[in-house]
């Protein structure tokens, strides 16, 4: 059956051009839209698999805007753009196309595009697919199994990370009718560690008293209906909904996703998940966790009669504070830290190891890209079969070839023996590709054959090899603007890029600086034999002000050397490169701002100029140069309030 696709352009000429090649090709062709509102009718009623859709249309809305609603429906799409300004292209990746074509593009270009569109988009579908089926089964054991009414929720909230990635889960059980209800919160703090907070926990960490939280709960409504709210849709809530509020102030929660139930014996029940980000949930996920509802059910189901009143006697207090099972016990041994953003790339790793899908490794030297390819490939069917890892950067150009697809013996000067390339030494295990941006360009094109037929041939060779290899790849450098550049491969890019993890740098995670120091202190007190117990606190002031251009591994070796030159039990001091340095000891300086604390800052200037004003002339989107809507989407990502401004 032919694929279907609609067009998303304004201007005739190119629209008519589009639809030429496309029904040439053998796609069947939607009538072509020339704004959003004309493009949601046709969706509505053709239902096309994929949208080729131009960024700036007619009328209010943008292909931004349409895009958005492209994700929610699960509906590939690829966007068609002349020169956009970085604010528009930001905005535009944010929503996670399957492909980007640059207008003038050349018709090959075009078909290139979509079959790697088709591919990822099939790709994140199975893969979408096996979490569910996973996710679906770790529910039924904890409905099998026996346990308390608080183990068997620490046990689902466990399962649910995987799909449904929160810091907080709230769950609020009572009875249809009545006022009795019973609560607590699960606050992640680790990769399956949960803190289990009853009121009395709560009353510690917000510093309000029992009494003052009873009455919040008492006057937040109960949810009774599905949803989700990032941003400032999250904040408009807290005047209806204080506990949420409370939540936002005590854990920093700055999205929700609720789902409430009604069982048959008369007993509701709601799950309300919260992230430190503010874009954390969206209407995919509300989806796939009402797909998960009869699963969950036969959780609460499983829970006796004699545990739901016994819990509804509890005054909101847990009895049960035992951690989640760890299912992925020594999976992580070597990832040190539980700050939110390395929890999430954990959460990555594990709902993407159990496929075959190709996954691209993305950070700044020393954030741990290899550390984290070594955990796909301990967690996946791959395990205990080859993996290959081979760095593309430190390999001489005239080498590269011989050494990834192997040469037959006098396939060239010097080729005195024939020689098994990594990927046919990767075979049925899986290779790592680290600074795949250092791939020559000719070399490029035989990774993308790699990539799609899944076969190789050696040098000197006529004939092909056909391999199964899972492909990890990794880099520091940013893609796109090698693409951009001429550099890097746009088809080759798109076929690495169907699931990107993206490492944080430690500057961002300094939380975790602590644990890393005392994890990098051990290490090298057994390769030396002392017993250093720590560093000073003029060394931990040091590390909380040094901007760390080295990410981990400069962490690693500053700790290795002043292991080394330690007198004494404790590190007292440790020398810093000039370049790195950004307050030196004194902590009370402030700490260079990053670029999205810049962005903030000038949003909000220029908003309290504008009084607030938005659209309009002489309103705040005039005057930073950018469509209304994409402002608004900047201040909610960038956490920005009217409060701020008033």
């Amino acid at each position: 059956m032919k694929k279907k696709i609609l067009i998303v352009e304004d201007q005739f000429v190119e629209a008519d051009y589009l639809r030429m090649i496309l029904t040439k090709a053998g796609y069947t062709v939607c009538e072509i839209a020339r704004s959003v509102e004309e493009a949601i009718k046709i969706i509505e009623k053709e239902k096309p698999e994929l949208v080729l859709l131009d960024i700036f249309l007619k009328g209010r809305l943008t292909g931004i805007d349409l895009a958005k609603q492209l994700k929610e429906d699960n509906t590939a799409f690829i966007y068609l753009s002349a020169n956009s300004n970085e604010e528009t292209l930001a905005a535009a990746k944010a929503t996670e196309p399957y492909g980007f074509l640059v207008k003038p593009f050349q018709e090959n270009n075009l078909m290139i595009a979509l079959e790697i569109a088709f591919y990822r988009h099939e790709q994140s579908n199975e893969a979408l697919w096996r979490i569910e089926m996973k996710v679906q089964r770790a529910l039924s054991q904890v409905a099998q199994a026996p346990g308390t009414w608080i183990s068997k929720l620490i046990s689902t909230a466990n399962a649910l990370q995987q799909y449904i990635s929160f810091d907080c889960l709230s769950v609020k059980f009572k009875p249809k009718d009545g006022d009795q209800f019973a609560g607590c919160t699960f606050l992640r703090t680790g990769f399956d560690e949960y803190q289990t907070i009853g009121i009395d926990e709560l009353s510690n960490i917000s510093k309000l008293t029992t009494d003052e939280i009873a009455q919040t709960l008492k006057n937040t409504p109960a949810d009774d209906k599905a949803g989700w709210y990032n941003g400032a849709d999250f904040t408009a809530l807290f005047p209806a909904h204080p506990m949420k509020a409370l939540m936002a102030r005590t854990f920093g929660c700055c999205s929700n996703l609720v789902l409430p139930f009604l069982f048959h014996d008369n007993y509701a029940l709601s799950l309300s998940f919260f992230r430190r980000i503010p874009e954390g949930y969206s209407a995919e996920k509300l989806n796939g966790l009402l797909r998960l509802q009869q699963s969950l059910k036969a959780v609460i189901d499983s829970i006796t009669p004699e545990q739901k009143k016994e819990a509804l006697s509890m005054h909101y207090l847990p009895t049960d504070s035992r951690p989640a099972p760890n299912l992925h016990q020594g999976l992580f041994k070597e990832i040190i830290g539980n700050s939110p953003l390395v929890l999430n790339v954990m959460d990555l790793v594990t709902q993407v190891a159990s496929s075959d899908t190709s996954v691209l490794i993305l950070g700044e030297s020393g954030t741990g890209k290899e550390k984290i390819a070594d955990c796909i490939h301990a967690s996946s069917k791959q395990n205990g079969k080859p993996f290959i890892k081979i760095n593309c950067a430190a390999l001489p150009p005239s080498l590269i070839e011989s050494e990834l697809f192997g040469h037959e013996k006098g396939a060239f000067t010097g080729a005195v023996e024939k020689r098994i390339g990594k990927f046919e030494q990767a075979d049925t295990g899986t290779i790592f590709l680290d600074e795949i941006g250092e791939l020559p360009l000719d070399l490029q094109v035989k990774m993308l054959r790699v990539l799609q037929e899944k076969e190789v041939e050696r040098v000197g060779s006529r004939s092909v090899l056909k391999i199964n290899v899972r492909i990890i790849a990794a880099t520091n450098r940013n893609l796109e603007k090698e693409v951009a550049a001429g550099k890097f491969r746009l088809d080759l890019y798109y076929r690495l890029n169907v699931f990107p993890i993206v490492l944080p740098p430690l500057r961002q995670r300094r939380d975790d600086i602590p644990a890393l120091t005392s994890h990098f202190i051990d290490h090298f007190n057994r390769k030396t034999g002392k017993k250093i117990s720590g560093v000073s606190e003029r060394v931990a002031r040091k590390f909380e002000c040094y901007d760390w251009p080295g990410n981990i591994r400069e962490l690693e070796h500053l700790i290795e050397r002043g292991v080394l030159l330690c007198k004494g039990s404790i590190i007292e001091d440790i020398n810093f490169p000039e370049f790195g340095k950004k307050s030196g000891e004194d902590v009370s300086e402030v700490r260079t701002k990053t670029m999205e604390e810049n962005e903030r800052d000038h949003i909000l200037s220029v908003l309290k100029k504008c009084h607030g004003k938005i659209w309009g002339p002489g309103a705040a989107a005039e005057i930073l140069n950018m469509p209304p809507s994409t402002l608004k989407s900047r201040m909610n990502k960038l956490g920005i309030k009217k409060s701020f401004i008033d």
